[in-house]
């Protein structure tokens, strides 16, 4: 089987949660982390939209590109090795990819947010407005999730899935921003969602892949 690749930035929860999966299945990886928007960025020979996380390959088969996609390969490719991570039923793995989606974009504002916060006199008070809104609306939706599953540990079908692991790489980030840059406080409102995000903390597999800032040092934008 081929040797795996993944192409990565340290502060990124789209790799993190791939690196999550892989480490829960056994699958045995390595891992590059690039700052995609430096000049000696590699990225673009492998994703056309210049975007990591980037899967590779030793034997030629072509890179896989996007999280959600890579999460696909890694959950059917390994279908029978460590734990599902999907669901067996279909409505089930439809709320799995669902709380993916929410979660990945909230990440996605919360990326636009730390980008509008660097424009300075030209920034846009409405439009950090509209992606903190958004950032909150999913913490918000995460907590109601949370609370209609009861004593179970997990969001779907009682068991650690996809949707667990981007939840906690949205938590993760989130919590990254608090305390680094401050434009995110959720804690004292969502104590049960505290709890859950901390149990994730917990596995091998989250603290092995704890998010650390990079500095950028050429002009992005």
């Amino acid at each position: 089987m081929a040797k795996l690749t993944l192409l990565s930035a340290t502060p990124s929860p789209y790799a993190r949660k791939n690196c999550i999966a892989m480490l829960e299945k056994g699958i045995e990886f390595d891992i590059r982390n690039e700052i995609p928007w430096h000049a000696a960025t590699e990225t673009p020979k492998y994703n056309p939209l210049e975007k990591l996380p980037v899967l590779l390959f030793d034997d030629g088969t072509p890179p896989v590109y996007e999280s959600w996609l890579i999460q696909e390969y890694i959950v059917t490719k390994y279908a029978h090795q460590g734990p599902r991570l999907m669901p067996s039923n279909i409505d089930a793995q439809f709320l799995c990819r669902q709380i993916q989606a929410m979660a990945d974009g909230a990440c996605d504002a919360v990326g636009l947010l730390f980008w509008e916060q660097g424009r300075g006199k030209m920034r846009s008070p409405e439009w950090e407005a509209r992606q903190l809104r958004k950032v909150y609306n999913v913490i918000t939706a995460l907590d109601e999730k949370r609370k209609k599953v009861g004593n179970g540990e997990f969001l779907v079908a009682n068991e650690l899935t996809i949707a667990d692991i981007a939840a906690g790489a949205f938590l993760g980030l989130v919590d990254l921003v608090e305390w680094k840059y401050g434009f995110v406080v959720w804690k004292e409102k969502h104590p049960d969602l505290v709890a859950y995000f901390e149990m994730l903390e917990e596995r091998p597999s989250f603290k092995k892949t704890k998010p650390v800032m990079f500095e950028i040092t050429e002009k992005v934008a």
